[in-house]
């Protein structure tokens, strides 16, 4: 959540820097709202004086044995009238909230000004798409014999789901212990778990809601609860309300879960395959940092993902996300997009975000500063390290040969029994 102080500064240059979101900040209302805020907020102190004076005058006048009456009857009548301005102060609370919760973060000075992914800007290249003598298949055509099995899975569930099969799974799986392996003890992360339910606190800590509810999968029952749609909403919120020593800082976790996403509005988007699942796995990077140290930060937990690209060998580029590109919680994010053979393009498999303190605003997680004993609301980060789906349909366009079998990374030859061949019958 943004600091109203910003907003009440200069609402016209929030306003002009939030169009880089493509986010039109509605200023009257803001301005109007905060307005009638401070005046009912001002009425209600100023009765809730004028009462608090006048009891304590009709104590003294009972103490002297003084007629008090007309005094109550005054307090009374403030009475009704504090109760009236406090209700009408709480309903015009309630109605600034809720604009300021669809409010985005401010996007970084550094973001590129663009409405859609044309206009993300390139930074880095990692190696050169692979060359083949053949015609190289997508991860679809190459698991034809059921290794990837998406009419059975619909069967049991629905459109954009898996099944996998053998050895195809193990490689799933080797691909996660890589993973959490390399950040955990490479990087120095933390592996932590955590439930893949979260209630709405959780996800209005991280930014999911109010605005993207259709997103998630509700689970019903008495108390509204969620299937996380990414670790980073679960492993964030574990410092949610907590004041931190300053000395614990930086935090860093990385965490493999299950993710579950509704995809709405997507609909007829990358259908084919396992690009875009209902159900899907990642291993998430999660830092939790000094404001001074978070933009270095960012460098670093990026640098960490695109480490596991490059042991696996795979080509990918990174690139600076527009404004219109960027997620609401996001100041600043750069994707990792990974070549995929079988498509003939660059895909996303990782996002690496800073979300400076907007995050931290709506869990109210701070530090406690060392010098000055003040708290401080903390930074808080996180990236894919990688998204494992992608990672695996990566591997297997990239690393095909003209049979149609897969080369195993070297990487991934010990979390394979040491395995060099995924032969597939398709």
């Amino acid at each position: 959540m943004l600091d109203i102080k910003l907003l009440r500064s200069n609402p016209g240059e929030m306003r002009e820097r939030l169009a880089v979101k493509g986010f039109d900040l509605d200023v009257e209302k803001f301005v109007d709202l905060d307005a009638k805020r401070r005046m009912t907020q001002e009425e209600s102190e100023a009765l809730q004086n004028e009462r608090n004076v006048k009891s304590k005058a009709i104590g003294q006048a009972k103490s002297k044995g003084e007629d008090a009456d007309d005094l109550i009857k005054e307090v009374g009548d403030l009475g009704d009238r504090l109760e009236d301005a406090k209700t009408r102060l709480s309903g015009i609370r309630e109605l600034l909230d809720s604009l300021l919760h669809e409010v985005p973060n401010l996007p970084d000075a550094s973001v590129p000004k663009g409405l859609s992914e044309e206009s993300n800007l390139e930074i880095k290249r990692f190696g050169d798409p692979k060359k083949y003598s053949f015609e190289p298949k997508d991860h679809v055509d190459l698991t034809a014999n059921g290794e990837l099995d998406f009419e059975r899975a619909a069967k049991i569930i629905g459109s954009r789901y898996v099944i996998m099969r053998g050895k195809l799974s193990r490689l799933h799986r080797a691909l996660t212990q890589f993973m959490l392996d390399q950040h955990s003890m490479n990087h120095g992360y933390e592996e932590v778990y955590v439930p893949y339910i979260v209630n709405e606190d959780s996800l209005f800590g991280t930014g999911q809601l109010p605005k993207f509810e259709e997103d998630l999968f509700r689970i019903q029952g008495e108390r509204p609860s969620y299937l996380t749609s990414t670790a980073e909403v679960p492993v964030t919120n574990i410092y949610r309300g907590e004041i931190l020593e300053e000395s614990m800082l930086p935090i860093k976790h990385v965490c493999h879960t299950p993710c579950f996403r509704s995809e709405a509005g997507s609909y007829g988007k990358d259908t084919r395959g396992m690009i875009r699942q209902h159900q899907f796995e990642k291993v998430e990077l999660v830092q939790i940092v000094h404001p001074n140290d978070s933009w270095e930060a960012l460098d670093s937990l990026t640098a960490d993902a695109e480490s596991i690209l490059e042991k696996l060998g795979l080509a990918y580029r990174s690139v600076v996300l527009c404004g219109g590109d960027l997620g609401f919680s996001s100041a600043k994010t750069i994707d990792l997009e990974v070549w995929l053979p079988g498509q003939g393009k660059y895909r996303e498999i990782s996002s690496c975000s800073n979300f400076l303190d907007f995050q931290s605003r709506r869990m109210q997680t701070r530090y406690r500063d060392k010098a000055s004993g003040k708290t401080e609301l903390v930074h808080t980060l996180n990236g894919s390290g990688l998204a494992v789906g992608r990672t695996l349909v990566a591997i297997l366009e990239n690393y095909q040969d003209a049979d149609g079998n897969i080369q195993i990374p070297e990487a991934l030859n010990p979390y394979m029994g040491g395995m060099t061949l995924l032969e597939l019958s398709g």
